[in-house]
């Protein structure tokens, strides 16, 4: 009974790992709506051969491949079309202009001023007046502009030219060598081998994490080194 019961736990387990990678990798606050739905569903599906051994597991199986068929299907339509996508997900709303809460679109949405100040405060902005649009997107986030004298200074509005960003790559985690890095980016064990001397360390078990960037400069963290 209970090898069974664990069974079932694990294939069900297996079948909505498999079902949430084939609908993205967006987190919960990016879904849209309906793909919202969908999650909430398939969760609610998978549970059902586990709490009622009367069940078997194709009850929650078939639904959840239909539901998985129209989730890939109606993604598949929101974007080879513009109007199939605002019927879906609905529309971008203009929720503040120029400082301004407009008061017939928040209706609309049926979006508070307390909504809206928390989101405004999840932004770090303390005043609807410091805000030149804020939009209400389709999975329900706020996006805000702020006015051109409230922004942060960047270097292009000093005329400073800076390199572009270095990309690191991790090669080390957690005392493992990621081959893959590597290969990918054509750089040579010896080289790492070479370089993590340079930090008295010989053996990659003594790495907690290690990455390098553009400009192949090493950056090592070793293992107990910092635990707090």
């Amino acid at each position: 009974m209970i090898s069974q019961l664990i069974t079932r736990t694990f294939f069900i387990y297996i079948v909505v790992v498999v079902t949430m990678r084939i609908m993205g990798k967006r987190q919960i606050g990016e879904l849209q709506p309906f793909e919202f739905a969908i999650a909430v569903m398939i969760s609610d599906l998978a549970a059902i051969p586990l709490a009622d051994d009367s069940k078997d597991l194709y009850h929650a199986v078939v639904p959840i491949a239909v539901l998985v068929v129209c989730q890939v299907s109606i993604s598949f339509l929101s974007i080879k079309g513009v109007r199939v996508r605002e019927v879906i997900c609905g529309r971008p709303m203009l929720l503040i202009r120029d400082g301004k809460m407009l008061e017939k679109n928040m209706r609309k949405e049926m979006y508070t001023i307390n909504d809206l100040l928390e989101q405004l405060r999840f932004n770090s902005i303390q005043s609807v007046s410091d805000v030149e649009y804020g939009i209400l997107e389709t999975n329900g986030q706020l996006s805000v502009l702020l006015k051109s004298k409230k922004r942060a200074v960047t270097p292009e509005d000093l005329n400073m030219d800076l390199p572009p960003e270095s990309f690191c790559r991790d090669i080390i985690i957690d005392g493992k060598l990621i081959g893959r890095t590597l290969e990918q980016f054509n750089i040579k064990r010896e080289w790492v081998d070479n370089a993590l001397k340079e930090f008295g360390i010989n053996d990659y078990k003594q790495v907690f994490y290690a990455s390098v960037d553009n400009n192949m400069k090493l950056f090592v963290q070793k293992k107990g080194e910092y635990l707090e």
